[in-house]
């Protein structure tokens, strides 16, 4: 296992990241795979002996008991806490029939903390992240939250997932201003199938030095090489039953097909070949992977070790390129002239 510094922090994680909404059977979250704690301890342990030192989770999987199974496992196997950084999320609906019990106001904020320490046994967690934007709450409120989160020592860092870049800096503005703790990390949907990220968050991740958490890195498992384009969804799948996160598919079946003689030659899965190009982007510090079963856990955390040729990376940029928007390419044709220094004439 390979480890990257997560932003401009001196905190190294390691670059496969162990995701929990497959933990726990509640409400929704059961079509994602409704694992028990024995099954859930299992993949812990195989994570960890892999080299895994990030493991993130969320209040709102399974409304807790993913937290619970998850702090759960740490426990019954002895692993030790300075050997693990733990993240966890808030944001999502907690009770239906309790009108704070969702969103980023200090009072549901303050109330989430304590729960997820409970739940996760801990006594302070090491990244805490915005589950989402709240339209509803200033973002001073919730930073001067986080803030004091990070001063009582319950928080080490703070970081936020799904923002738009505007909402990133002007969070990033206010923190500079009031001299409060700042975002460190972005958790946000990125894929070989999907880089709208690249055309305005990664670009400000690189000027502001946050770190990159990659989720659904296998798009739902479309990029899984399961799927084709002349098949429906295979039974059994969360696919079939949950269409989600939103792809073009047609474009990312071309981009499969480009992936599978990849596979082949390299004798790997097509998973692989897709985790091993987001491991390829310097932007990111980890990839999220989450999975049902410990052969599934296995194929996706030997992308680490799967690198791809200049040749295999060229054949996928040329087959994912993103289409040129405005202003992107005006951006681009006027700043050529900048990028290369003047002749100076006689």
């Amino acid at each position: 296992m390979k480890y990257r510094l997560l932003g401009r922090t001196g905190l190294y994680v390691s670059e496969m990241c162990l995701g929990t909404m497959t933990f726990g059977d509640q409400g929704f979250w059961k079509i994602m795979g409704a694992l028990g704690q024995d099954q859930a301890t299992g993949l812990v342990k195989q994570a960890f002996d892999a080299g895994i030192n990030f493991i993130d989770t969320a209040n709102v999987y399974s409304l807790g008991v993913a937290e619970t199974l998850t702090g759960n496992a740490i426990k019954t196997l002895g692993l030790p806490r300075d050997e693990l950084v733990i993240a966890t999320k808030a944001f999502g609906v907690m009770n239906e029939n309790k009108i704070n019990a969702a969103g980023h106001s200090r009072y549901h904020l303050m109330n989430e903390l304590d729960a997820s320490l409970k739940r996760l046994q801990l006594d302070h967690i090491d990244l805490y992240q915005l589950h989402g934007f709240d339209p509803v709450t200033p973002l001073e409120e919730v930073l001067s939250t986080l803030n004091d989160m990070v001063r009582s020592g319950k928080v080490r860092y703070i970081g936020l997932c799904n923002f738009a870049a505007w909402q990133i800096m002007k969070g990033l503005a206010i923190s500079e201003r009031k001299g409060w703790s700042r975002f460190e990390s972005v958790q946000a949907y990125y894929t070989v199938a999907g880089r709208d990220l690249e055309r305005e968050v990664i670009p400000l991740l690189r000027d502001q030095q946050l770190g990159l958490m990659v989720w659904s890195p296998l798009a739902g498992g479309l990029l899984s090489g399961k799927f084709s384009a002349e098949g429906a969804a295979p039974g059994g799948t969360r696919r079939a039953v949950f269409d989600f996160p939103v792809v073009d598919k047609p474009r990312a079946f071309q981009i499969v097909d480009v992936m599978r003689p990849i596979a082949q030659r390299h004798q790997v899965t097509v998973a692989r070949v897709a985790l091993a190009w987001l491991l390829s982007r310097k932007t990111v510090s980890t990839v999220i992977v989450g999975a049902k079963t410990p052969e599934q856990l296995a194929d996706n955390l030997q992308a680490s070790q799967l690198v791809l040729t200049s040749e295999d990376l060229q054949a996928l940029e040329v087959a994912s390129a993103l289409p040129p928007e405005y202003p992107g390419w005006m951006l681009e044709r006027q700043g050529q002239f900048r990028a290369t220094p003047p002749t100076a004439h006689a």
